[in-house]
């Protein structure tokens, strides 16, 4: 049995763990709404071709990703997540501030896309294992009673994160106008990171490793074998309904938070700072949701709070689409509705999916399935929803997708086991 985690230690875990998924999905929100600077600088060709191969560019960081996983997930099983996290945060942080450094493409031509490329994917490589790491070092601390509640505040850092990579685009976007974003502008938010970066090693470097974590090493499960070999022979189920679960989970999160402010400037005809600013509302709303839909989840349960969110979504998405398309009110509107639905899914990650596995494959389990349903479905998913709607004509393309995938998350809820107010498996 672990003794129960001291409330400072705990509070100083959820800091540790929130602030390399801030730090992640700050490169996220700068990325994602700084795209149409991005792409005039670095990217030839038009507006519209420019933007589309910005996009193609932020999907190559998650392909690389399941590299990281299979890479990173063995590793923290073996030799701890403190480890791990440690040089991930500093790799994702070191990755998006060199993005601010690369010389534009009039300077030098095609080298400016390859870099960007080659950046992206060491961020790609890095967050392999860093949400997973995150998530699950969360976790292991957390008490049993209240795993969704704290673990919620995983997510609080997603949001945080996104949101300031979104306000320091918008507010440089405001304060010193489109001719200087575009020139060099841009280019400071992404310096930014590094700062959050070193707070986020100073946090780290003051942790243990997970109460779970240690008791496994002492009583030396993992020296029975592969934590991979372990994994793929005796955990596939798992690792297939969480992967379903991942699907569904992703393909709403990078359409709501990634694609939706070039949806609403190409689609809706909103000027670029409007359509930044009204899924920044939307966000700040649901970043309020996260902690009591993580609370209730320890109540009445993880598996009634997804179904609710997956079908909420499937009914509710088409009609939402069209008032977001009445106007910029009704834009903040729908997009808060559509992120209140959402809030279920994404204030229980940290509590539903280190659950899958027990102690000495959780790190590989959850890096593997997570980066592998990431990168297929998820982070392609701006890219995607752009193709389609250019191909059809039909803006509605986006929901169509967002429908498909909950319907591949509530196949995936029914092999899923019930673990609120359950002990995450040691062995």
């Amino acid at each position: 049995m672990t003794e129960p985690t001291p409330p400072a230690v705990l509070h100083r875990a959820i800091a540790a763990s929130a602030i390399g998924n801030a730090t992640e999905w700050f490169d996220y929100g700068i990325y994602a709404y700084g795209v149409t600077y991005i792409s005039a600088a670095l990217f030839p060709g038009d507006t519209a071709e420019a933007t589309l191969f910005a996009l193609a560019t932020f999907a190559i960081s998650f392909l690389i990703r399941p590299l990281g996983g299979f890479f990173w997930g063995p590793l923290g099983d073996r030799h701890g997540r403190k480890a791990v996290l440690g040089v991930t945060i500093v790799m994702m942080a070191g990755a998006t501030v060199l993005v601010g450094l690369i010389p534009s493409y009039a300077a030098i031509g095609m080298w400016a896309p390859a870099l960007l490329v080659i950046l992206r994917m060491v961020q790609g490589f890095s967050t392999g294992g860093e949400y997973g790491g995150a998530a699950i070092f969360m976790a292991e601390y957390a008490p049993d009673a209240k795993r969704g509640f704290y673990g919620s505040f995983l997510e609080v850092g997603t949001l945080a994160g996104f949101c300031a990579g979104a306000v320091l685009m918008l507010g440089f976007s405001l304060l010193l106008g489109d001719a200087a974003m575009r020139e060099w502008a841009w280019r400071l938010p992404f310096l930014l990171a590094g700062p959050l970066g070193l707070v986020g090693v100073y946090l780290r470097s003051r942790m243990e490793e997970t109460p779970l974590f240690r008791e496994v090493e002492q009583q030396e499960h993992r020296g029975a074998g592969s934590p991979l070999r372990d994994l793929l022979t005796r955990h596939r189920r798992p690792l297939l309904a969480m992967s379903g679960l991942v699907i569904a989970l992703n393909v709403v999160n990078y359409t709501l938070l990634s694609y939706m402010p070039t949806y609403f400037e190409r689609r809706l005809g909103l000027s670029t700072d409007a359509a930044l600013a009204v899924p920044l509302a939307g966000m700040l709303f649901m970043m309020v949701l996260l902690p009591f839909a993580g609370a209730l989840s320890d109540r009445i349960g993880r598996k009634p709070m997804w179904m609710a969110s997956l079908i909420g979504l499937m009914l509710a998405v088409v009609p939402l689409y069209h008032v977001m398309d009445a106007g910029p009110v009704s834009a903040v509107i729908g997009y808060a509705l559509l992120g209140m639905l959402y809030v279920p899914q994404l204030a229980t990650i940290s509590a539903t999916f280190p659950a899958f596995f027990p102690t000495p494959v959780r790190f590989a389990g959850f890096a593997i399935a997570y980066n592998l349903s990431t990168s297929l479905f998820g982070g392609t998913a701006p890219a995607v929803n752009a193709w389609l709607i250019d191909r059809t004509g039909d803006p509605l393309m986006p929901a169509y997708v967002m429908i498909a995938a909950c319907v591949v998350g509530l196949a995936a809820l029914r092999f899923t086991d019930e673990t609120a107010r359950q002990p995450l498996r040691a062995a």
